[in-house]
């Protein structure tokens, strides 16, 4: 049978960046980056058996290629990517903020494939905490990185991870995190309360002193900040038509991205798995769109 039409493809393992709350370094090592010329091979493979999209993976994607002889680096290799015959999308996960260069914004900016759509964990709006959390950026410099992209890609969806009720993180420093979710407004926002993991910097040296129900109030906060501006910002797309890939069927209906990576629901008779169709919205929600596919908007 034919391969589904999105697929994940890893191109860098481990971390080198030892976040005092992570257990990635510990468990998976060092970066060890995949040769460019495999990686290609791979990909045209699968697109050789029906894949249409590959989101390129890395605990730290944009760290990749350093280790390897002449250094590629993921800029280099979204260039090869997007010269493959039959590949539509490329999507690639995930940024950490301070290894996210000109360069790289230039190549989501400039390659056709390449979705406008960027995982960006910030973390923490605190500089205090970020700190802790040994991230390696200000806010001031998170907030300068985002105002770049925005204006090299001005149609880019940001993503972004949040975690809340780090050691010692008090009201203020949470309102700041809040502050910073209303003053950038992401697509979306994955958030987690903070729990040590065994092993790792924060877990040995910093007491787990935020209680329970006072994390999970702050995570609800957050989701329900996050609810109202994903809200508006699907709003945006009633009316407007976007190319979509399906990816499959939901129930009755076909499940479809855009290259901003919002999920479309539509229906149609036709079999439109693995096909870019446009699709014009006419309902949206906080977590996703509804739209008629292209070619049965003449009844309007």
């Amino acid at each position: 049978p034919p391969l589904p039409p999105t697929t994940f493809v890893p191109i860098i393992q481990g971390c080198n960046n030892f976040c005092t709350y992570c257990i990635v370094p510990y468990r998976r090592g060092r970066e060890k980056s995949r040769p460019l010329a495999e990686i290609i091979c791979d990909i045209q493979g699968l697109i050789q058996g029906g894949v249409k999209q590959v989101t390129l993976l890395g605990q730290n994607v944009d760290s990749y290629g350093h280790d390897l002889p002449g250094k590629p680096d993921l800029a280099d290799l979204l260039r090869e990517l997007n010269q493959i015959d039959g590949l539509a999308r490329i999507r690639f996960l995930t940024s950490h903020p301070k290894d996210m260069d000109r360069k790289l914004i230039e190549a989501v900016a400039s390659l056709d494939k390449v979705c406008e759509h960027i995982s960006l964990p910030v973390q923490s709006g605190d500089n205090e905490i970020l700190r802790a959390m040994r991230r390696g950026y200000t806010i001031e410099q998170y907030r300068e990185l985002v105002f770049r992209i925005r204006s090299a890609i001005p149609d880019v969806a940001l993503s972004t991870d949040v975690i809340v009720g780090f050691p010692n993180e008090d009201l203020e420093q949470f309102r700041r995190t809040l502050d910073l979710l209303q003053e950038l407004r992401f697509d979306t926002v994955h958030v987690a309360a903070y729990s040590p993991r065994s092993g790792t910097i924060a877990a040995q040296r910093l007491e787990d002193n935020v209680e329970p129900a006072e994390k999970k109030e702050r995570l609800c906060q957050v989701e329900e900040v996050q609810e109202q501006i994903a809200a508006e910002r699907n709003a945006l797309f009633l009316g407007q038509t976007v190319e979509v890939l399906v990816e499959g069927r939901k129930g009755s209906r076909w499940q479809s991205r855009t290259r901003t990576d919002k999920l479309v629901f539509f229906d149609s008779p036709a079999d439109c798995l693995g096909q870019l169709l446009q699709v014009k919205i006419k309902h949206a929600g906080p977590w996703s769109l509804q739209g008629k596919c292209g070619v049965d908007n003449g009844e309007e």
